[in-house]
């Protein structure tokens, strides 16, 4: 019963990640940190090695899938693939046509998880504020900068997933964020969408591929630099703030494929500023509210947490 729970839990928890992940701005990284798992789930990627594919010649498929935790990976994963299918398209709609409400949630949840993340730094120094500082400074800069257009080649299809999934696990870092700057966002959502298992194939093994190689990286700097390396995930998060204040005033528009305006640059501003400047309802109310129900929602994860432990 109790396994069941875990699992259950776990899969739970893959959704969340999901439905983070298709958010430009957002980090499904950050889910997994706050829910616990980020850890657990970097060092179950990183037992995929070659020298453990070979347990499946020696010890068959048992003690591989035991050696690689395969059930955690499976169902974690299945979490995600599932919100990917299924939430993308409300988040999609959300981010269109209802955007400051969304952003207020993941401003909530972001801020919350910052503070949640600097207890767990534990000691202070001059190289983790440096750290930090560079991690605040770098994801800032990266949600200012504006849209590119790639070509649909199987190479920038690959290394669009490479490069995004890297990012989906960094906290504060967002994978479709990145997507949006590579100019392939709407692309890979429109085949989530209509299941172009071509695109989507490409897509896949270049994330499979930047998922490997990425989680050797971010495991052994957590065992070497562990302070460091959380100070630096904690400034991710904060410079990710910029990318998701709700109130927003596009610059800037591209035309996409279909026809339809699309934001291209956009600056944060004022409520008060963005209904003069808009002519849209900023719905403070609401979106204060959301920023406290997502701030709430770490404190219960973290309660939920401890009382695990």
């Amino acid at each position: 019963m109790q396994s069941k729970r875990r699992w259950s839990m776990l899969f739970l928890k893959g959704i969340a990640m999901g439905a983070a992940d298709a958010v430009p701005g957002v980090s499904g990284g950050t889910i997994a940190f706050i829910s616990g798992i980020y850890e657990e789930l970097l060092q179950s990627i990183r037992r995929v090695t070659p020298a453990n594919l070979m347990l499946l010649l020696r010890g068959g498929p048992k003690a591989f899938w035991e050696k690689i935790n395969g059930t955690f990976l499976l169902v974690l994963f299945s979490g995600v693939l599932v919100s990917l299918i299924t939430l993308s398209r409300a988040a999609v709609y959300l981010l269109q046509n209802h955007p400051s409400l969304l952003w207020a949630f993941f401003f909530g949840l972001i801020v919350s998880s910052t503070l949640w993340m600097l207890k767990q730094i534990g000691e202070w120094n001059q190289r983790n504020l440096l750290m930090l500082v560079v991690g605040c400074v770098s994801a800032a800069a990266i949600s200012v900068m504006s849209p590119v257009e790639a070509p649909m080649t199987p190479l920038v299809i690959v290394l669009s997933g490479s490069i995004a999934i890297c990012a989906m696990i960094l906290p504060g870092i967002s994978g479709s964020f990145i997507l949006l700057l590579l100019g392939m966002y709407g692309p890979i959502m429109g085949a989530i969408k209509n299941f172009d298992i071509g695109v989507l194939g490409l897509f896949l093994g270049g994330c499979v591929a930047g998922l490997l190689s990425f989680s050797h990286l971010l495991g052994w700097l957590f065992r070497h630099y562990r302070a460091m390396t959380l100070s630096l995930l904690t400034g991710f998060m904060m410079g990710s703030l910029v990318k998701v204040w709700p109130w927003k005033f596009t610059t800037q528009y591209r035309v996409n494929s279909h026809g339809d305006q699309i934001p291209l640059v956009q600056g944060n501003v004022l409520p008060f500023d963005y209904q003069a400047l808009t002519g849209h309802d900023p719905m403070l109310l609401f979106a204060l509210a959301l920023m406290v129900l997502g701030g709430l929602l770490v404190y219960i994860l973290e309660a939920k947490m401890n009382s695990d432990r």
